[in-house]
């Protein structure tokens, strides 16, 4: 999906959530405001590309982690997919070793109120809270070597250095949001 279908308007200011996390606390982004980079991905176990890009957020989650503070956020719903469920969501975040908070959104409101449209789906907020980068991980799903666009890196590289993400926006690929 190209950026034209995106809701949040860049420059939007990050919103809040309270959402509770496959480590059984809550989380709320207001408590991580020190960190210079919000990062927002809303994912999910069952979907192909969400697991395809698993890894390289990982790894991008560790590299960026004095700077960034990453959710990843499911808002699909496990009463149709059952895989998403909040107990299989523990089990994929152990197995992979998460290095941030996966929560759940089982009202769908965050998904919702950021126009999530697909897992993955990135949201990129810089240090005065306001949305800087929103759009794909890279161009290839299907292999990380074959990738020549880099959209989150190089808007976290970006933002790490002080500087204005120059690509604000890349098209989505993903499963669409199992809406209820």
């Amino acid at each position: 999906m190209e950026s034209e279908d995106f809701k949040m308007q860049l420059g939007s200011m990050a919103i809040d959530f309270d959402l509770r996390g496959v480590d059984g606390r809550n989380y709320m982004m207001r408590y991580y405001l020190n960190k210079e980079i919000l990062v927002v991905v809303f994912t999910c176990n069952h979907c192909p590309y969400a697991q395809a890009y698993e890894q390289r957020l990982i790894d991008m989650a560790r590299e960026f982690s004095a700077k960034a503070a990453f959710f990843a956020i499911n808002s699909n719903d496990s009463s149709k997919y059952p895989q998403d469920s909040l107990e299989n969501m523990k089990t994929r975040a152990m197995e992979k070793g998460y290095p941030y908070p996966y929560l759940c959104d089982e009202s769908q409101n965050i998904a919702r109120a950021y126009g999530a449209l697909v897992t993955p789906h990135v949201f990129v907020f810089d240090k005065s809270g306001k949305l800087a980068y929103q759009g794909g991980i890279d161009n290839n799903w299907e292999n990380k070597a074959a990738a020549t666009e880099h959209y989150l890196r190089s808007a976290l590289s970006e933002l790490a250095a002080g500087r204005e993400v120059t690509r604000k926006t890349a098209p989505v690929i993903g499963c669409s949001i199992k809406w209820k």
